[in-house]
């Protein structure tokens, strides 16, 4: 394709969000990235935190694993509770929902971006890649020295990598 046929090609405003693949021998952990509305720092605090995590345990239709939540997005890895889980996006709208019904501050609304960002992990190695960076995400905004003392990270569920 030449230069001109590819800036001819319509632009895509969202993330393609596809199903995850389940190959029944290796367990299915996405890897999510929300982001606020024009990215808004509002995401820290201990009561943002506490409001989170009780949308995510809500929300049980997926389980959350290692998070990460920074001043303007969160990084989530994710699994499927069941077999007939719905769909990522269904799961994801639902909890940002529930978040900003609780939201303390309405003249911050809207809280999120429309979409998100997702990847299917399709090995061990690439967990703990992506586990390095996203732990490592608040010492490289400067907002901390060493990623363990991050307050706003943690694990609800362990998805291992069997």
């Amino acid at each position: 394709m030449t230069k001109t046929m590819i800036n001819d090609l319509p632009k895509r405003k969202t993330p393609v969000h596809y199903p995850p693949c389940d190959n029944g021998k290796k367990p299915v952990i996405v890897y999510v990235t929300v982001c606020t509305d024009k990215r808004k720092k509002i995401l820290c605090g201990t009561a943002i935190h506490e409001l989170l995590l009780k949308a995510w345990s809500s929300a049980g239709s997926w389980l959350v694993g290692r998070y990460v939540v920074m001043p303007d997005h969160s990084h989530l890895f994710c699994s499927p509770a069941a077999v007939d889980s719905p769909a990522l996006g269904k799961w994801v709208q639902y909890w940002k929902t529930l978040v900003s019904r609780e939201w303390p501050k309405p003249d911050e609304q809207p809280i999120w971006q429309k979409s998100f960002w997702d990847t299917q992990l399709r090995s061990c190695d690439r967990y703990k890649e992506k586990w390095n960076y996203v732990r490592n995400n608040p010492v490289r905004a400067g907002l901390c020295a060493k990623s363990e003392d991050w307050p706003l990270q943690g694990e609800i569920n362990v998805l291992e990598w069997y």
